[in-house]
Parts: C-alpha cells; structure tokens; sequence
C-alpha cells in the first residue's frame, strides 16, 4: 500500500499547471491538515503497512512547518508507517527553508523532489514559474547540508522558444548539482491553462516536432553517459534510485490519496475501486467528518477496464509488463488478452518481449499511444 498527500497551495500559479494547486489561499492551511488528517483517521481500516510516501502539489514546501509536523506525526497514528521506507515530498526552489526540511526530516522524508524545469530566465517566465537557477543550486545545497543524500530534479523540454542548445544547457545544469534522480518531461499543453491559451492565439509556438524529438534523443544518450539508468519514459536513475512509489504507481499497486482532488485506488478482485476527492480547497475541508468521506466519487473498474489499465501504465516502463505478473493480478494471461496485437507490433519494431516481460522499444515509445488504442480496439 502506498500514500499520498496532495498539498494545493502555490505562491503563484504556473502558466502550464491543470493541477488543483491554488494561490492566496494560505489562511485555509491550518483546516486543510486538519481535514487530511481526519481523512486518515477514515481510510486508516483500508490501510496495509505503507510502503512508500508522496506528499505532492501544489507546492508542499510553503507549508509552514509547524502544521507540516502535525500533519506528518498524526499520519503517524493512523497508518503503519515503517521506518526508512522510502518517503519523499516535492518542493519549489526557492521556498525551501531550514526549519521546513528539519520538520520533513523528523517525520520521515528522505527523498527530495523539485522543480527546476529550465535554465534559462526566460523560459522560466513563460511558464510562470518563480525562481531563477540560482535559486535551485541554493535549495539543493541547503537540502545537502541538511542530510538530504536522495535528491531528484524535473526537468521540462519542448518549451516555447526553447531550442535543443537550450535544452543540452539545462541538461548540463542539471547534472551539474549532482542528484540522484531526473524527470524530462516533454510539455503537453493542457486546455484551459494560460500557456495553451497564448498558443491557440499565435502569441508562442512550440519547436519543431524534428527539435523536439532531437531533444529527447539528447536526454537519452547523455544522461546514460553520465551514469543515468532509464527506468520509464520520462524517468532516469542513477543505479538503486529509482522512484518506488512511481513504479508503484505503473504497476498498480494499491495507493491511498488524501487531500483535495486526490484519488485513492483500492483493490477488489481483478478490478479495483478508486475514489476521488473534491478538487477545491473549501469543498475538501467541508468533507471533515468521517461519515462524509463515504460520499466521495467512486468508480469501480471492471476486469477489462483494470487490465488495459495494466498495458497502459506497465508499458511506460522500459522493463515493461511483466507476463507473470499479469496473469496473477488479472487471472488471465498476457497472451490470451492480446497476444496476437504484441507480436504484431514486436514485428514492427515497435514491442520487444525479452525476459517474460513485454516492453516498447524507442521507436515504440515515440507512438505508444497508437499501440494502446490498437490493443484497446482489439480487446472491446
């Protein structure tokens, strides 16, 4: 079983962010960790020991640290929560204080995430994001100081106005802080968000697909010189440290989410049941009382449902689905799901099944998507 925490609160809200992350809302914080932590106390009879944490936002390092302690040590009592599981928390550069990492540390965090994204000055400010590098490089080093010793940064590619050089810099820039872990995400402009908005009117424009692709291309050879090991799509780790609760998350493992807009996912034969919470900060908070936490959106995933679901998340690996894992989470085998669509795409290049585990190959990943809605139309 894993857990996460969704803290909504930003100083300022980026200008490519779908997320239920809000900003100017800081005087409902203190109700806020008191309706999670009564949200605890409900789905503690539905909690396993937990094997991994997440608190992520929003921006959890703008959390005053007093209530972050009392949140983490009323977690403590309503869930099994082993000691050294590993257990991180994003944060923003910038925002990272002394006092806030000492109340992480004491209540466990012992993997750090943040949001670097870009090098460049510019770049930072399309996205609306807040900080400079120099704020990075002094978050990572206070974080160091601190006994921090698992430290990843995500990065973004495929910006307006970004160039691959642009992109090899940030990489570069990256490297040099000498962290543990690095997300590269490719921008996918969501609707609704300013940053979409200003490119559905002409005001930016996204590379060429040709620059983007160059982009990733660079990612993948560079990082695996300097030591990195792809373990997903986006995803690259230095030997061991690779992000668990992730991989969790790919492989379905069952998850409990409190706070606003998160979902929880629970297991129920060879389907599942998730239920989600409201996305506003104020509908959440009205839901403290144990009873109410019972009226949240729940949708049962039928077997099919939860077996494409496996293809979809599992695929995202570079290990890929496991065969044998398959067979015992759904009671039907790989082969007999969609057997005859993987081995038409391992023809084509584009699937590989090497190790009992079936996994896209680069030129797969570049059309994941067409390879799941062909098994999707297969397997209705």
């Amino acid at each position: 079983m894993e857990l996460y925490l969704h803290i909504p609160y930003c100083r300022q809200k980026c200008l490519y962010c779908d997320f239920a992350s809000y900003a100017g809302q800081e005087s409902t914080m203190a109700a806020y960790v008191d309706a999670m932590l009564c949200e605890a106390k409900a789905m503690a009879a539905y909690a396993a020991p937990i094997e991994t944490v997440f608190i992520g936002g929003g921006t959890p390092s703008i959390l005053p640290a007093a209530l972050l302690e009392k949140l983490l040590t009323g977690l403590r009592f309503c869930f099994d929560m082993p000691s050294g599981i590993e257990f991180t928390t994003e944060a923003n550069p910038g925002t990272v204080t002394e006092e806030w990492l000492e109340a992480a540390l004491r209540g466990g965090m012992n993997r750090l995430s943040m949001g670097m994204q870009a090098l460049q000055p510019e770049l930072l400010k399309r996205l609306g994001r807040i900080h400079q590098h120099e704020d990075v490089i002094s978050s990572v080093q206070l974080a160091r100081r601190m006994g921090v010793n698992n430290l990843s940064v995500d990065l973004m590619f495929g910006l307006p106005g970004q160039t691959p050089d642009m992109w090899l810099d940030t990489l570069q820039a990256a490297l040099d802080l000498r962290v543990e872990h690095l997300s590269c995400y490719g921008l996918i402009p969501e609707d609704g968000t300013p940053l979409k908005q200003a490119l559905d009117a002409g005001r930016l424009s996204l590379p060429e697909e040709e620059d983007e692709r160059r982009m990733y291309d660079d990612t993948l050879n560079i990082l695996s010189q300097n030591g990195f090991l792809q373990y997903e799509i986006s995803n690259f780790a230095k030997p061991g440290k690779a992000c668990q609760h992730n991989i969790g998350y790919w492989t379905r493992v069952p998850y409990i989410g409190l706070g606003a807009s998160a979902a929880s996912f629970l297991p129920t034969g060879t389907g599942g049941l998730r239920l989600t919470n409201p996305a506003a900060i104020r509908d959440y908070i009205a839901m403290a009382d144990t009873q109410a936490w019972r009226r949240r959106e729940r949708v049962s995933l039928l077997p099919e449902d939860a077996r494409f679901e496996s293809l979809m998340l599992g695929l995202r690996m570079t290990r890929g689905v496991s065969e044998a894992d398959f067979a015992v989470m759904h009671g039907m085998t790989l082969d007999a799901y969609c057997g005859d669509v993987l081995r038409s795409q391992e023809q084509r290049g584009l699937l590989v099944h090497r190790y009992g585990c079936w996994a896209l190959t680069r030129r797969g990943m570049d059309v994941q998507n067409a390879i799941l809605v062909e098994i999707m139309e297969a397997t209705e």
